[in-house]
């Protein structure tokens, strides 16, 4: 570990402030992790962890996930628990901070089994909306999630927090609807809609094939292209006095009722 940053004008923690902003993680091809189940399991995933902060004041390792498990030529840094405040967003992150050489997101880089179960999220614009859609892809074991023209970036730290670390172990891909849609039809994978205005209803429909569940934003929904696209529309159940669900809800009913029928 090198001698202990203690100021916040130090500029390697000026520079972790500077990656909150979408610019700057373009520029210089990094992204901030936080936490250490987060920095463990990208380290798992394959992520090339360039540098760590660690606050010993705070460091609580854990059996499942240990500091071991990152190289050891990783650039460390020990900070105070001030230094740790003023960047990080949480209390509870065990006084970890790293940063990461975000991975070409593309569709060529999928690796599907045979009958693969994909979530599709179009237009999503809340990291913490995706963040959620992320934690229950990785429980529900999906084997891909295609993220179609994004209003946020996968590598913002609000999505690395929100999603407890799941952006590393799902694959993803980030591309256009009309990419999507060739893809899923050369693959030979149906496409099912989410649509407040469609007949079927999901649990009447058979996700044991290769799937493909397609969401929208709640204020917009779909695009017409999806709309237009898709092989079938499904809607789930709305028994109240209100027609529509969070999209991280529905996409978590959606994917638990595929991976319930094939595990029958």
């Amino acid at each position: 570990m090198s001698d202990l940053i203690t100021s916040l004008q130090n500029p390697k923690i000026k520079n972790l402030k500077k990656l909150d902003k979408h610019a700057e993680r373009r520029a210089q091809n990094l992204f901030v992790i936080e936490g250490l189940r987060e920095t463990v399991l990208a380290a798992r995933a394959g992520y090339q962890i360039t540098a760590l902060y660690v606050c010993p004041e705070l460091l609580k390792e854990q059996s499942a996930y240990n500091l071991n498990e990152i190289e050891e030529n990783v650039e460390r840094y020990e900070i105070t628990q001030a230094v740790y405040n003023s960047v990080a967003y949480r209390e509870t992150t065990e006084g970890i901070l790293a940063t990461a050489i975000p991975h070409p997101l593309t569709l060529n880089s999928l690796q599907l089994k045979p009958q693969p179960l994909i979530l599709v999220i179009e237009g999503v614009e809340k990291p913490g909306n995706l963040g959620a859609m992320l934690r229950t892809c990785d429980a529900a074991a999906v084997d891909a999630v295609i993220i179609c023209d994004p209003k946020t970036d996968v590598y913002n730290p609000n999505v690395v927090r929100s999603s407890i670390g799941t952006v590393f172990t799902n694959q993803i891909a980030v591309c256009e609807t009309n990419e999507a849609i060739s893809f899923f039809k050369n693959n030979s994978i149906t496409t099912y809609a989410a649509e407040l205005g469609a007949t079927l209803y999901h649990h009447q429909q058979s996700f044991t094939g290769a799937t493909a569940l397609v969401v929208g934003t709640e204020a917009t929904g779909l695009s017409h292209e999806w709309m237009n696209a898709a092989d079938k529309k499904i809607k789930i159940p709305m028994l109240g006095q209100i027609d529509s669900l969070n999209v991280s809800v529905s996409a978590a009913i959606l994917l638990f009722e595929a991976r319930r029928q094939r595990m029958l």
